[in-house]
């Protein structure tokens, strides 16, 4: 690494680190400079992501959690914190897509979905903000989507959690200006990710599939520059909200 790079000496958390946005902006983050710690629940994914990090001359740290547990959470911005020896930057990734009609939804689905998209990510900011704030610097990112903007039919408690998001990043902006700490948000539009495949309504899903095949997505590294660009930036300068869709993509 280089005092060139312009996350040089940062050290981030990545949740939701398996998979899509969150692979991306971790192997986008390390060429940045940063160290990194890597979660989520799917082990050897994380390990093959970290090979690939240090095989770049990165330096990757693997925390296997659960974000449907609380203390999972707690655990893995506090491990992060040990093992980088400090925490700049927390991207809070981790997130799960389901969409069907209400009068058909298993609420318990829903539950699992509101506990992961908002609660997981409100412990995490809170940890993180706990260890950021006595230092007067640090990045808190959130993953929210064009859904936290706009409502569609049988996205009813996905919008609601991004939504939530976006409500919630916004007041932690305002508490944290005291303290230097920048929080962001991020709102991606459609793009090719896993999150489709969490989709069980048949014709929910069908119809999002033809939606998708009809439009120029985005690609996960399209998020992680975007992630890139709001971490980087001089500490008088917060970038509040990106909204990003495809070219394509009208609503």
């Amino acid at each position: 690494m280089s005092s060139t790079q312009p996350l040089f000496g940062r050290k981030a958390l990545v949740t939701g680190a398996s998979s899509g946005f969150g692979e991306a902006t971790a192997l986008t983050l390390a060429r940045a400079g940063a160290k990194v710690a890597i979660t989520a629940r799917r082990e050897d994914r994380l390990l093959d992501l970290a090979k690939r990090i240090e095989a770049g001359g990165g330096k990757a740290h693997v925390i296997v959690a659960d974000f449907l547990k609380e203390a999972d959470v707690i655990r893995a911005v506090a491990e992060a914190d040990k093992a980088l020896g400090g925490l700049d930057i927390l991207v809070n990734n981790a997130g799960v897509m389901y969409l069907e009609p209400v009068a058909e939804a298993d609420l318990g689905r829903w539950r699992d979905m509101i506990e992961l998209n908002i609660t997981a990510l409100i412990t995490a900011s809170q940890a993180a903000a706990r260890i950021m704030a006595p230092k007067g610097a640090g990045d808190i990112v959130n993953i929210s989507s064009t859904a936290g903007r706009v409502s569609n039919p049988n996205g009813g408690a996905y919008s609601a959690t991004k939504f939530a998001v976006v409500g919630f990043s916004e007041a932690l902006r305002k508490e944290l200006v005291p303290s230097k700490v920048r929080v962001t948000v991020i709102e991606p539009g459609l793009a090719q990710t896993e999150l489709r495949d969490h989709v069980a309504h048949a014709k929910t899903k069908d119809f999002i599939e033809t939606w998708a095949n009809s439009v120029r997505q985005l690609q996960s590294e399209d998020i992680a520059n975007a992630i890139l660009y709001a971490v980087s930036q001089p500490p008088h300068v917060c970038i509040n909200e990106i909204l990003m869709r495809p070219t394509d993509q009208e609503r």
